[in-house]
């Protein structure tokens, strides 16, 4: 598993941040996990190390994400993305630059207020590539495990550095301006309005909730 604290248990900066607004992007609560986003002044979210897991699968603690004050309607240039970045040098095993490039398996545990399509956006962050798919959350508030697997990206390798390489992001909402072209599901030069075509607004209303652990990424085609 190339993602470190896929199941949550650490917060070392704080277990609960309040009061979070606009332009409050990076690391708050969980270890490793970074919120980023550009919204309406409005939006006030916390963030915290939240008891509420999937049952009967050991976790203990999950990545919890609340609207305080929503934001209903997202300005073309806003967007909210959770993500992890992975070192270069971590992600060398993917062979990417090669005929030889692997794919990956992401699974995770996700409950979210708003139901509906959601974005995962794997980006080759050396090379300013990426690729895009979508999942479903198909019942409100409930725990659902969600697995996608990814091609390779044969064209360019991450630098064998510890600087950021490759990152993982979890897009929570997008205006039309990473929104409003067709959804780029093969690797190739990030084009904004292919990044989170169809995405939810997962923020728009008062106590819209998301949580995520169990944050697994394998090589190969099954987690």
């Amino acid at each position: 598993n190339i993602i470190i604290n896929g199941d949550m248990s650490i917060a070392q900066r704080s277990t609960s941040v309040s009061g979070l607004t606009n332009g409050s992007n990076g690391y708050h609560t969980i270890d490793r996990y970074r919120f980023s986003e550009l919204t309406s002044p409005s939006f006030v979210f916390t963030q915290s190390q939240s008891t509420d897991v999937p049952s009967g699968y050991g976790f203990a603690s999950s990545w919890k994400i609340e609207a305080t004050t929503g934001d209903g309607a997202l300005g073309s240039g806003e967007y909210h993305i959770v993500q992890q970045k992975i070192e270069g040098q971590n992600v060398q095993l993917f062979k990417y630059g090669t005929s030889s490039a692997e794919s990956v398996t992401l699974s995770f545990w996700v409950k979210a207020t708003v139901t509906g399509t959601y974005v995962i956006e794997l980006e080759n962050n050396d090379h300013n590539r990426s690729i895009s798919q979508t999942y479903t959350i198909s019942t409100t508030n409930t725990w659902e495990k969600k697995t996608l697997t990814f091609s390779g990206d044969t064209s360019n390798a991450p630098n064998n550095d510890n600087g950021t390489g490759f990152s993982v992001n979890w897009w929570l909402g997008a205006g039309s301006d990473f929104s409003g072209g067709t959804l780029q599901t093969s690797w190739g030069s990030q084009t904004d309005n292919a990044r989170a075509v169809g995405q939810v607004n997962t923020f728009e209303n008062n106590n819209n909730v998301f949580l995520l652990t169990g944050v697994q990424l394998e090589v190969g085609t099954s987690a």
